[in-house]
This record gives structure tokens, sequence and C-alpha cells, in this order.
């Protein structure tokens, strides 16, 4: 594998071949339950996130700033916990983000019991007439800690990187965007029932922080530690000593172990033209993640039990296209074939979008799930392939920093756009994702870069 490596840790074997995957007899089951936890932990709230924001006294706006806060604080927090990631081991730094997760949630719950107290008044010709209340502002500061311990991503995809060989990444990266998708199908239709029970939208919020607590005791009980850290440096024959409970790997301590930054990440070959793409993709995601909902109430007259259906469906498809329909593709064509394909499909999708028609809504989500399913774990494998063993975690946590700062655009722009262009916000979104299709066919020259 090219790219830029550090060299091996003076105390791991020297009869052990670094290449070869430190936990590679690693059960996936309890990190595809937690991946799934966590996405059951956040679909849940979100068919009804957008009502709830109006409710408190916001506009498509302060929905798309809400939706906002997570990307924002990520883009802080995920490069930091990739690191420690790479220096302390994955189980502490998941365990960290899951925790994190959980105190997000209790304070989500809590915003729903306070009075709708305002706090200032906004009446704008650009951003549009809203009032900030207390339980908004509450709202804002959940979402902002959950983003700035969320490397849960970045982490789990560097813990993939490390059990799985080459040849099964796309494969396992397929695993664990089915796991993500039954966390988005269960989790709105989870949603649609706990909402009409006499607890109301305290019901989803309450069922997230007890899903939280469960993805934090499974962490604990059944995530191991996949091997030994990849960042080289001067490792002590002591160890640091327990955090959380764990004991850590014999790395040395933060300051003894060197830290790759963005200016060595930026050095690994095709590692920025991939940041590059990175962007663009979570830059064309967010503006339909915005967008979609304000569209679907407005020209679909959709509430909260038809928005729920909708993302169990495109969901319960993007776990046909990642299960046996990527498995079998990816045997005949390579990652960036699928890339290629999967962004052409997406696009389209968002375009298909735009009259407002139920009928060409729903066949908008084939499009979505054949695009998505082909192309987004083929992306990851490229991506962990690219960035060599040794720095899984920090280039997945910048990675995850570059689609934090796209989605912070995109989420904002989405709900600005949807007031000024309606429909025509998908296809600003279905543009930029055309674009990342003609930047795609460069990705065959990396391969085979790989392969030289």
């Amino acid at each position: 594998m090219k790219g830029k490596t550090a060299s091996p840790d003076p105390g791991k074997n020297p009869e052990k071949d670094p290449e070869t995957p430190a936990g590679e007899n690693i059960s996936l089951l309890p990190l595809l339950a937690v991946n799934f936890i966590g996405t059951l932990g956040f679909s849940i709230v979100l068919p009804f996130l957008v009502f709830l924001v109006e409710r408190f006294g916001g506009n498509a706006f302060v929905y798309g700033l809400v939706s906002s806060m997570y990307p924002a604080f990520q883009l802080i927090g995920a490069p930091v916990l990739g690191r420690w990631s790479d220096i302390y081991g994955r189980k502490k730094v998941l365990l960290l983000s899951q925790l994190g997760t959980l105190l997000s949630w209790i304070i989500f719950l809590i915003a729903l019991f306070l009075p709708v107290l305002p706090l200032m008044d906004v009446d704008s010709e650009l951003l549009g007439a809203f009032v900030l209340t207390l339980p908004m502002a509450v709202l804002f500061c959940a979402r902002a800690f959950d983003g700035l311990t969320g490397g849960n991503v970045s982490v789990a995809n560097a813990y993939l990187a490390d059990v799985t060989e080459e040849k099964d990444r796309n494969k396992n990266f397929g695993k664990m965007s089915i796991s993500t998708n039954l966390g988005f199908i269960i989790g709105p239709a989870l949603a649609g029932l706990l909402s009409v029970t006499r607890y109301g939208d305290a019901a989803p919020v309450l069922g997230a922080v007890i899903i939280s607590i469960a993805g934090t005791l499974l962490i604990i009980f059944r995530v191991p530690e996949p091997g030994e850290c990849s960042l080289a440096g001067p490792a002590e024959p002591k160890n640091v000593r327990k955090v959380f409970g764990y004991q850590i790997k014999e790395c040395g301590t933060v300051r003894e172990v060197k830290k790759p930054g963005l200016r060595e990440v930026l050095k690994i070959p095709h590692i920025p033209y991939i940041l590059g793409l990175y962007f663009l993709i979570f830059l064309g995601f967010n503006l339909f993640y915005t967008a979609f909902p304000l569209h679907a109430i407005a020209v679909l007259d959709w509430g909260i039990a038809e928005m729920g259906v909708y993302f169990t469906v495109l969901s319960s498809l993007l776990v046909i296209v990642q299960g046996p329909v990527l498995s079998r593709v990816s045997k005949r064509h390579s990652d960036a074939s699928l890339v290629i394909f999967g962004s052409l499909m997406l696009g389209t999708n968002f375009l298909l979008l735009i009259p407002g028609d139920f009928f060409l809504t729903y066949i908008a989500a084939v499009f979505f799930a054949l695009g998505d399913g082909l192309m987004w774990p083929s992306f990851l494998s490229m991506i962990s392939k690219l960035a060599g063993k040794s720095y899984q975690g920090t280039v997945q946590g910048f990675a995850s920093s570059f689609g934090g700062l796209a989605s912070i655009t995109g989420l904002i722009l989405g709900g600005l756009l949807y007031e000024v262009l309606a429909g025509g916000a998908f296809l600003i979104a279905g543009l930029i994702i055309y674009t990342v299709f003609l930047l795609n066919f460069r990705l065959r020259g990396f391969e085979k870069s790989l392969k030289a």
C-alpha cells in the first residue's frame, strides 16, 4: 500500500507483519450493533425535529441552524478524537463519544419541559421572522455538545479498517452502512409510534436516551480493543494509566507520541483530492437533509407519520442495495467504478424531487438508495486504503471535519435556498453531485497507484 506511513513501533513484535490487521479475528457484530444504536438514537427524532423547531418559534433558517450545530462542533472535535484513537485506542474514544451523545440527549429532553420564554425576536428579509426562545437555545446547546464529542463515525471507520483486510473492506464498509440504515428504518417508524402516545414529543427523545445508555453499555462490555496503536513514537516500558477503567496500550503519553496534523495528512498521496470530494458529497447531502422536510410539509403536505414512513422506506431500500446488491457487484467492479456509477444515480435522485410529485418522490428514493448504497461504502473503502495503516484514525477524523464543514454550509444554506427557491434547492444539490460524478473518474488512477 502506498502513502506516507510512520515507521514501525519499536514496542511491537518484529516478526509480525505490520500490514496485517491487528484484530482481524475480532467479530464485527458488536461494532455494527454500536453503529446501529447510534443511528437509531439520532433517527428516532428526525421526523419531528422540524415540527419541534417550529413549535419553539423557529422557521426554515432556524431549523437549518439547529441541524448544523452537530457538524459545526464535530468540525472541532472529530480530528482530536481521531488522533486520540490512533494513540490511546479506538475503544476509549468510542466510549467517550457515546457518553457525549448520552448527555446531549438528556439535555435535549430537558429542553422539552422548559417554558417557551422569548429571548430574542428577529424579522429579516433574508432570514425571515422567528423567535429565539429558551428551549430553542437549550436545543442548540444539546446538538453542539453531541457534535463536540461526535467522533464516533470516524473512529468506527478507523476501527473497521484496523480489523479488516483490504480485499474485504468494501464488503465490511457495506455492512457498516447496513447497520446505519437499519437504524434509520426502525428509528422513524418507532418515532411515529411513540409520538402518538400521551407523552407526545418527550417519548421519542426519552427513547433516544435509553438507546444511548444501551450503546454505552455495549461499548464497555462487548467491544474489544482492535490492537496496538498505529502511530510511531518512543514507547515507554510502562503503560499510561487507566482511562474510563480500561488499560491503554503501551504507546507512551500524548506528549511522547507524534500526532500528525492536517499538514502531514495533506502530504499523503491523493488524500487532498479525496477530502475535496468528501466535502462536495456532504454539501449535496445536507442541502437535501434540510430542504426535504420543509418540502414535504409545504408541497407534499406530510406530517410526522408520512415523514417517518418515507425515511423508513428509503432506509429499507438502502439496506437491500448495501447488502446483497453491493456484495455481488463489488466482486465484479472496482471501488472507483461503483463510486462513479453511484454518484450519477444520486444526482438524478435530487432532480426527481423538484416537481413535488408523490410518485416521483418515491421513485427518487430508489435512485437515492442505488446511488448512496453503491457509492458511499466504496468511497469509504478507498479512503481507508489511501490513508495507509498508520494514519487511519487521523485521516478519518479530518475527513469527518471536511464533512462537518460541508454539513454546516449545506444545512444552513439548504434552509435559506428553500425559502428563496423552493424545489430549486434540489437542483443545486443535484448539480453538486453531478460535479462529483465528473471528478470521480480520477479515482481510477488512484486505484492503479495502490496496486503499483
